[in-house]
């Protein structure tokens, strides 16, 4: 069975907001090993339309791209991609596959095929499935940055606190902290 490993960029003060992070090379590097790492992606709708709406084409070479980011493209068009959405059936994008019926059997089923691992890259559907024990281990990319708006982490709660073992904390060179979790036994 392969870990389920959430991981995000978030400023200090909490938000997740795509837009708030520092975009550069360190960034593109560290977001492309924990891709390589893992055997599938899982997203939410949303994000799955947010990453459709722009990464196909760069794979492509229809939109302008360095090519460290066409190379990230390319490899993510390749990744099997899986999404939760309870509006949506069609996934054209290729590698997409839908999760459909109940969120916790069909995500166990996912790690339980997945012994690579599958990397998590959804705010509101890691809500979720921290709701049900499912998430393994955390790997933010905190940024030196404070937002002073949402969305945040977590903003819709959870029913108890989660207590987490430090696994490492390395810094960038600008400035944002890699923080690598795992929960802890007991």
């Amino acid at each position: 069975m392969g870990l389920l490993t959430f991981s995000i960029n978030v400023t200090l003060d909490g938000c997740v907001d795509h837009q708030e992070g520092i975009a550069d090379d360190e960034t593109h590097t560290f977001f492309t090993r924990l891709m390589d790492d893992c055997g599938a992606m899982l997203w939410g709708r949303v994000t799955y339309e947010m990453m459709e709406s722009y990464w196909p084409a760069v794979a492509r070479g229809d939109e302008e791209a360095p090519p460290a980011i066409r190379e990230w493209a390319v490899k993510l068009e390749a990744k099997p991609k899986y999404v939760v959405s309870s509006t949506r059936r069609d996934f054209p994008w290729t590698n997409s596959h839908h999760i459909a019926g109940d969120l916790r059997t069909g995500v166990q089923k996912l790690k339980d095929e997945t012994p690579a691992g599958v990397g998590l890259g959804s705010g509101k559907l890691a809500n979720e499935l921290d709701r049900l024990d499912l998430i393994d281990e955390y790997k933010f990319l905190v940024h030196p940055r404070i937002a002073g708006h949402g969305p945040t982490l977590y903003q819709s709660g959870l029913p108890s606190s989660r207590r987490l073992e430090l696994v490492s904390a390395t810094p960038l060179r600008n400035g944002a902290v890699a923080m690598h979790y795992r929960r802890a036994g007991g």
